[in-house]
């Protein structure tokens, strides 16, 4: 099941005090970045985030979900009503997470 545009403008919607946030569509799908780092996605309608240290730290009983067949389980963000948690969740997310590979 692809995830829905409104699901997606919701999301960004709630991520709207941080400066840098952008997404790419990919097979029904978003991949979510933030300042060009890859932080997670929307799959099927449920946001999900790389499960770094700070991540699991704030979300400690988050359960770990498949975004797709054969891919690293990822946290389930279930409080993404909270603007406030989501863009503290975000930035303290940003210093774990690797730079974007340079493309030749």
């Amino acid at each position: 099941m692809a995830s829905s545009k409104e699901y997606l403008n919701f999301v960004l919607e709630q991520l709207s005090d941080l400066e840098g946030i952008t997404y790419k569509a990919m097979m029904g799908e978003y991949i979510l970045y933030y300042r060009g780092k890859i932080m997670g996605g929307i799959y099927d309608d449920r946001l999900l985030v790389k499960p770094v240290k700070s991540a699991v730290f704030l979300m400690p009983t988050a359960i770990y979900e498949l975004p797709y067949e054969g891919a690293k389980e990822m946290l389930l963000v279930d409080n993404i009503d909270s603007k406030e948690f989501l863009t503290e969740l975000f930035n303290v997310m940003y210093d774990e997470l690797p730079a974007p590979k340079k493309k030749k």
